[in-house]
């Protein structure tokens, strides 16, 4: 079969397509690849058996990574959760992959990387799988009686933060941008992590309007919480979380998430994207599995065979300890010349 390679920023097909496919996820969409785009730098391309002049009804989507640190690779999608490639059937599948391992060969890149949401029938063509992740949905088809009945029923923080008198603000102004990222800065601290650069929050925002939305919770006029959700079609993704630990017996995060969850039924959203989970953190799975979350397993895959070295204990030790040295400033700075070769 023949392949056609299609610009997704600048084809007029792909906003429908996308729009139209039953699999299309937040992350296809044009504004989150031309986010992508501003804020890293990379090229976003897409391959499909459709021709120019004729309707897009199948595209595997990626991103050329170049990078002088970490290697030229191919991936779909970087910073994504997951990338569904669009297929009609598993025929397709094979003809899509093809195309994108001969550029691997071709242009001698480190390796392709897809993120599907299952394995088949990808994995007959990508048989390495490099990364395994937990992934929570969470089904709003529902009465809100039911979805309610589907929390855990530990509501000690919830209660407090009613006590407490939270207040709440939403919007996707600078203010409530700055907001969120002093939140996301001390977070990512706590991890032990730079954060990523304040430019892709901002072309996300320019990029999706009023399909992106900040969320805050304050204690009288300072910010203790924050999360940032994205919205396609039925589905609200739950795309980044953030706190001030010294906030945290005030359950901020639970009362926005609540706030938040409870609002999507209500406005007609059928799934909320909770996102993935390092299988190693358990606390953040169960926290997730107290919503009423149905886990699934998240599979990433590689071709060909990446050599992964062995783990650098000492090492791991003293860039946490730098991170945790290091003042905000400096961190911010870290994480913006970072970021870029990560992917």
């Amino acid at each position: 079969m023949n392949t056609f390679e299609v610009d997704p920023l600048q084809d007029p097909r792909w906003r429908g397509f996308v729009e139209g496919h039953r699999s299309a996820s937040v992350f296809h969409r044009a504004e989150w690849l031309q986010a992508l785009k501003n804020a890293y730098g990379y090229k976003p391309m897409a391959v499909s058996l459709c021709p120019p002049d004729s309707p897009l009804t199948n595209a595997v989507v990626f991103c050329e990574i170049r990078s002088s640190l970490t290697g030229k690779r191919i991936v779909s999608l970087p910073f994504s959760d997951h990338c569904e490639p669009l297929v009609e059937n598993a025929d397709e599948a094979g003809p899509l992959l093809d195309n994108i391992k001969s550029r691997v060969k071709q242009k001698n890149w480190k390796y392709v990387e897809i993120r599907p949401l299952s394995l088949s029938p990808w994995q007959e063509k990508i048989s390495t799988i490099t990364s395994t992740y937990c992934l929570h949905r969470l089904d709003l088809r529902c009465s809100e009686e039911q979805l309610i009945r589907g929390f855990h029923k530990d509501y000690r923080k919830v209660r407090r933060a009613e006590r407490e008198s939270l207040r709440y603000q939403e919007g996707a102004s600078e203010n409530l941008l700055e907001q969120f990222y002093r939140l996301f800065v001390l977070t990512r601290r706590k991890h032990h992590l730079p954060p990523q650069p304040l430019r892709w929050f901002r072309s996300l925002i320019s990029s999706f309007g009023r399909d992106l939305k900040i969320r805050i919770a304050l204690k009288n006029d300072t910010p203790i919480a924050s999360i940032l959700t994205l919205s396609h079609r039925k589905t609200m993704t739950y795309k980044y979380g953030c706190s001030d630990a010294k906030f945290q017996n005030l359950g901020g995060t639970v009362f926005l998430l609540r706030k938040t969850i409870i609002e999507a039924r209500a406005e007609g959203f059928e799934e909320f994207d909770m996102g993935r989970s390092d299988i190693e953190n358990q606390g953040l799975i169960r926290f997730k599995e107290h919503w009423g979350a149905t886990r699934s397993s998240l599979n990433y895959l590689r071709y060909p065979i990446e050599f992964v070295a062995p783990e650098r204990k000492w090492a791991l030790w003293i860039v946490r300890h730098l991170i945790s040295a290091t003042p905000d400033s400096s961190l911010i700075k870290l994480g913006s010349l970072l970021y870029r070769h990560i992917g």
